[in-house]
């Protein structure tokens, strides 16, 4: 087997490498069970984790827990 080299550009070899990068992520995205019930259907516990992180700001986090309080599946498991 023959091996050929190719010379690109740092910046256009970074772009190629994210490019690969996100098709991953979007292939593991695919691959992932999406009709698996979530493992909680408590809208407050859910929210604590949330805020947990640390990665959310208090708007997000008010909005997230009106969407939970609307929703059907998560008002019915109450």
């Amino acid at each position: 087997m023959s091996t050929t080299t190719i010379t690109l550009p740092k910046t256009e070899y970074q772009k190629l490498r994210r490019a690969a990068d996100l098709l991953e992520i979007i292939r593991k995205f695919f691959e992932a069970d999406f009709f698996t019930e979530p493992s909680v259907k408590d809208p407050k516990k859910i929210i604590k984790e949330f805020e947990k992180t640390g990665l959310y700001n208090k708007s997000f986090l008010k909005s997230l827990e009106k969407g939970l309080n609307e929703s059907s599946y998560f008002s019915h498991s109450r």
